[in-house]
């Protein structure tokens, strides 16, 4: 990127600059101003002009938590935006015009389960390598079709974290005439387009024409083009000649059929490289996200064919790092994903938003293994916001004042957040009066707290449950609350275990109830494991269980102390 492009503010890095200009607590502050000057620079007419946020996919595998990025992004952006009171509108463009050029391993239904190809109508897709997304019959036969069920997870999985999204179907920009002004420009100006597109790509020769018909004989989308007619007398449409050829795909070769015919502009469609830079200018968009990989590429070739073969204005960009799960890349081949309806069945909206709320130029790890610290990040971060973190440092809660009423869908300073580990252990019970009446009696729940607020501290019980089954972790036990497991000690086991208790009742960190753990069996000439083993039987009839000593701390004391004299 050229220091011209810096200065003008196309480079897609706009976090990533140091200047010395004012610095604000959160990045999409940063943005929107960048998204009013260019909307005040190219409808200065207009009073209150509509400001469009574009985000984009192409459909592929499985709609995962990944996907979700740019829409998240997007939507911190608009919600500045709307603060300052303009209209806003958000985009999600679903390339679904694009070929299938190979199969997925894996694929998602609409409830959000993940199954192998092997367990739906697998010809479906076989059968229809090469034509577009649309055209391809949905393998689970819920959806018009292939692209449509795609479109449809991405659509819920906005709803679910509450982001209003606009689906927009490429495969409609063609046939209901959206695209026609952007591809017949395009074709018209092919020789300009093949000197911009030959800087970025090898495989452009003099009989290149960035138009892609789709064979009235096999279906398939073919990129030999043999002749343009802007204005064929039999059709109000430009039209193409072509000859179905076969497609690259990567390590393998699609077959095209061979068949010679004429397709108009609304049969076929542009390369992507077009595509976008025309998406741009149909849909009027001033600012889309997105990842590093297109930064680089994508980008600049963007930018260039908007700008010297469209005559398009492009939008504000912004790159964002890419997150990981559990330290690996998001693969649907090699199952590392995890779906938005999956991880809110583990924590709160507010959570998830939170963790897409941070700055998107530093590279991150979304842990499922480590769910327990983000949700701690976000009570902390909570707390920050209504000053009852008196550690904070200037910069946090600083964060905190500017981002939170934007995380949460309600700002509500009754609000109670069960410590998440707390919660798992509430959940080795399935009595829901019993949780209750623990959190209450350990201070987490205040006697005057409203009822929706209780309400809402105990749903995240059901959530940490869910984790620890997930992760099968210390807390995937389930804790013999109503009866003592029908085990019979030692005389010298029984009275090491009502030590432990006498301890329990002193009060004591969960470090020092480890510790008096191991103290307690060597006073008593007790094997280590088998105390432990002990402790494990006693209060989840197994022979193994999580680390005993933080686990007897967080039940709440009279219980476990009952429990270790054999009293209930």
């Amino acid at each position: 990127m050229s220091e011209d492009d810096l200065a003008d503010g196309r480079s897609p890095y706009i976090l990533q600059q140091d200047d010395d200009e004012m610095r604000y607590a959160f990045w999409a502050d940063t943005v929107a101003d960048q998204v009013e000057a260019r909307v005040a620079d190219q409808h200065p007419d207009e009073d209150e002009p509509e400001i469009v946020i574009k985000g984009g996919i192409s459909p592929s595998g499985v709609p995962h938590l990944g996907n979700v990025n740019e829409i998240l992004r997007g939507y911190f952006v608009a919600a500045v935006l709307r603060e300052r009171g303009h209209e806003v509108r958000q985009v999600f463009t679903a390339d679904d015009r694009d070929p299938l050029r190979k199969l997925p391993r894996t694929l998602c239904d609409l409830d959000g389960n993940l199954v192998d190809l092997g367990d739906v109508d697998a010809g479906a897709l076989g059968r229809n390598l090469g034509h577009p997304y649309t055209d391809i019959p949905d393998p689970f036969g819920c959806c018009d079709s292939y692209g449509d069920h795609f479109s449809t997870i991405i659509q819920d999985s906005a709803d679910a974290v509450d982001v209003p999204i606009d689906m927009v179907s490429t495969t409609d920009l063609y046939t209901d005439g959206t695209f026609d002004d952007v591809t017949r420009h395009a074709l018209a100006n092919r020789d300009r387009a093949r000197e911009v597109l030959a800087e970025y790509q090898d495989k452009v020769d003099e009989e290149y024409i960035p138009f892609n018909p789709i064979c009235e004989e096999c279906g398939k989308v073919t990129e030999t083009v043999t002749d343009v007619t802007l204005e064929p007398e039999e059709s109000d449409l430009p039209t193409v000649d072509y000859r179905c050829t076969d497609m690259d795909a990567g390590d393998r070769t699609i077959d095209g059929c061979g068949h010679e015919g004429t397709a108009t502009i609304r049969e076929g469609k542009m390369p992507w490289r077009f595509e976008w830079p025309g998406q741009w200018g149909v849909l009027g968009v001033d600012f889309e996200p997105f990842g590093k990989d297109h930064a680089e590429g994508s980008w600049p070739s963007g930018d260039d064919v908007a700008r010297n073969v469209l005559d398009i204005e492009p939008p504000v960009p912004m790159v964002y790092e890419w997150f990981t799960l559990d330290g690996e890349p998001f693969s649907s081949s090699e199952g590392n994903v995890i779906l938005v309806s999956d991880v809110l069945e583990l924590l709160e909206p507010e959570v998830l938003r939170y963790f897409f709320a941070k700055d998107p130029s530093r590279a991150r790890d979304f842990s499922i293994e480590r769910l327990d610290q983000l949700v701690d990040e976000f009570d902390r971060f909570e707390a920050t916001y209504f000053g009852e973190v008196a550690e904070a440092t200037e910069d946090e809660q600083a964060f905190a004042d500017r981002v939170y009423p934007l995380v949460v869908e309600e700002v509500r300073e009754e609000r109670i957040r069960l410590p998440y580990t707390f919660a798992a252990v509430l959940g080795m019970t399935d009595d829901p009066d019993l949780r209750e009446e623990i959190a209450r009696r350990e201070g987490h729940i205040p006697d005057d707290a409203p009822e929706w607020a209780v309400e809402q501290a105990l749903a995240r019980v059901e959530r940490a449950r869910n984790w620890a089954r997930r992760t099968e972790n210390e807390f995937d036990y389930e804790l013999k609350r109503t009866e003592i497991p029908d085990h019979e000690f030692d005389a010298e086991t029984e009275d090491a275990l009502a030590e432990l208790a006498d301890f329990i009742e002193a009060g004591h960190d969960p470090e020092e109830i480890q510790g008096e753990i191991y103290e307690t069996a060597k006073r008593n000439d007790i094997d280590t494991g088998e105390f432990f083993g002990a402790g494990y039987r006693l209060f989840f009839d197994e022979e193994q269980g999580p680390k005993l000593g933080p686990f007897l701390a967080k039940v709440d004391q009279e219980f476990v102390v009952a429990r270790l004299r054999r009293e209930r």
